[in-house]
């Protein structure tokens, strides 16, 4: 295939659906897997990274992710969307290697901050040492309460589809999802200097 002819076999690839996708690559499409890991990697990587900390080892759990799915992808059954399959993938990655490793920690620069063009400096100070706080405060979170918000709140997950991901029922990810909220707005009014019991 020349270069203009692969270049319209990407462009084809990138307005496919994930399932079409998904299904290219267990026919061992190549442009399939280039269009799916464009789409995803990046979340991917976020999720890996926040669950552990490290920039380096986030790259490689991206590179064993969509080793995976090349492998498997013909076993691909469509009970959860792709992006919901792609990151249980992800975690168990993560589980796993965590069991290989010492204990882990999230960093103060795995949280991000959305940035605002308009604030004033004063509110960028302020925004900032918020975006400081709640950092700090979701080091201070388990793991399991760790993984419930970063689905939730930073991949922008359905409780169905977090439960999917972590192998767990919606009501157990409710749980975690009152329990983490508790626990995040108590390490947030200590760090506020609020005297508040546990």
């Amino acid at each position: 295939m020349d270069a203009n002819g692969h270049y319209h076999a990407i462009v084809a690839a990138q307005a496919m659906t994930d399932e079409t996708l998904i299904a290219g690559i267990a026919r061992g499409d190549r442009t399939a897997m280039h269009a799916l890991y464009a789409r995803h990697s990046r979340s991917v990587y976020r999720f890996a990274l926040r669950m552990m900390g490290d920039p380096t080892a986030a790259d490689d759990i991206v590179s064993t992710v969509f080793l995976d799915v090349h492998r498997a992808a013909g076993t691909f059954e469509a009970r959860s969307r792709v992006s919901t399959w792609l990151l249980a993938i992800c975690r168990n990655k993560v589980l796993a290697l965590r069991r290989r490793r010492t204990p882990d920690q999230l960093s103060d620069a795995d949280a991000m901050a959305i940035e605002d063009d308009t604030e004033t400096p004063e509110q960028s100070v302020v925004r900032e040492d918020a975006a400081a706080a709640l950092r700090r405060a979701l080091t201070r979170l388990s793991a399991a309460h760790r993984e419930v918000i970063d689905l939730v709140y930073y991949q922008n997950m359905s409780v169905e589809e977090a439960g999917q991901v972590l192998g767990v029922p919606k009501n157990t990810v409710k749980t975690r999802m009152f329990y983490a909220r508790k626990q995040l707005a108590r390490l947030l009014a200590e760090a506020d200097g609020g005297a508040v019991t546990a």
